[in-house]
């Protein structure tokens, strides 16, 4: 996957062979913000201004702009594992949260 940064915001940029264009959508929020562009320099250009222009618009309305992530992760998970997954924790003499962080940066 192609990605830009900037602020703290991921956007995920895809080329669009139809149109011929670039396109790209910031991630981890649920407001839409999504940009184009015909060559990378004006997408990153693009980029940037469309989360400068975000974060604007929401102080305008009178709104918090939307972090892409707390650092915070709820899951719903059976007990049975949750128990398996604490006592996996505890052998290895870590915490649930150092053993899930350390499982899910394994996995991505």
């Amino acid at each position: 996957m192609n990605t830009l940064s900037y602020k703290g915001y991921t956007a995920k940029i895809e080329f669009d062979e139809r149109d011929d264009i670039f396109v790209g959508r910031i991630l981890g929020i649920s407001d839409i913000v999504c940009f184009h562009a015909d060559n990378v320099a004006d997408m990153k250009a693009e980029f940037t201004l469309s989360v400068d222009e975000y974060i604007a618009a929401c102080e305008r309305a009178g709104k918090e702009a939307q972090k892409p992530v707390s650092g915070r992760l709820m899951l719903r998970i059976p007990p049975e594992l949750h128990r398996a997954a604490i006592n996996k924790a505890q052998a290895a003499g870590k915490t649930l949260n150092q053993l899930v962080s350390e499982t899910l940066s394994n996995a991505v």
